[in-house]
């Protein structure tokens, strides 16, 4: 349920940017928050006061529901969309919220290279998450914790490549709503697929 309200933002990101004129520099979004919009780039501007507004409600509202705290990832998701569409709305620069996924992507791929390091079992990150559901070798594991890393930057380069690259950014918005999550889901069911033989019995 908490995977799916992630993506609850970036729908209505996705929307904003596609109904929204360039040139309408008094849409009551950008009204609410007392913006006086750009000159030609208010899609970007209104999408980004949406994702902004409705990435605080549902985050303030899991805040609450988890016992007044939220996981790592959900404050890294948070502050680099608070900041990074801050700078967006304060400079009127678009740059700045197709940076996000971006360096998001890279945080977690730092975030899996890193994790052998740290913590107090120093176990890869990929192993805390599904050792209850999987049985690798420690070597195994190490492989696999490679591989997500390998994926999340991979992501990350995908991103840049529709944001700052391929025609000029024109599909950028689609890849952020929907290849994104295509790209993960097809990964993970390649990988559970892959992985089959090394489930837990049901029993254990």
């Amino acid at each position: 349920m908490k995977a799916l309200l992630d993506f609850v933002p970036i729908i209505i990101f996705y929307y904003l940017l596609k109904t929204v004129d360039p040139k309408d520099s008094h849409h009551p979004l950008l009204q609410l928050i007392g913006y006086t919009g750009g000159s030609n780039n208010n899609e970007v501007l209104v999408a980004t006061t949406g994702l902004i507004i409705s990435m605080i409600v549902i985050y303030g509202g899991l805040f609450i529901y988890q016992k007044f705290k939220l996981e790592k990832q959900q404050w890294i998701i948070l502050i680099l969309t608070i900041v990074l569409g801050g700078v967006t709305l304060a400079l009127r620069d678009d740059t700045y919220i197709k940076l996000k996924a971006v360096l998001l992507n890279l945080a977690f791929a730092g975030a899996f290279l890193l994790s052998p390091y740290f913590g107090k079992d120093k176990k890869p990150l990929i192993q805390r998450l599904f050792d209850p559901v999987l049985e690798l070798t420690a070597s195994g594991w190490k492989n696999l914790n490679y591989i997500w890393a390998v994926m999340f930057i991979v992501m990350s380069l995908l991103h840049f490549f529709f944001a700052f690259i391929f025609m000029q950014g024109k599909y950028w918005g689609e890849f952020t709503a929907f290849g994104d999550m295509i790209v993960m889901f097809s990964f993970i069911i390649i990988q559970f697929i892959v992985l089959r033989k090394h489930f837990k019995s049901p029993d254990a």
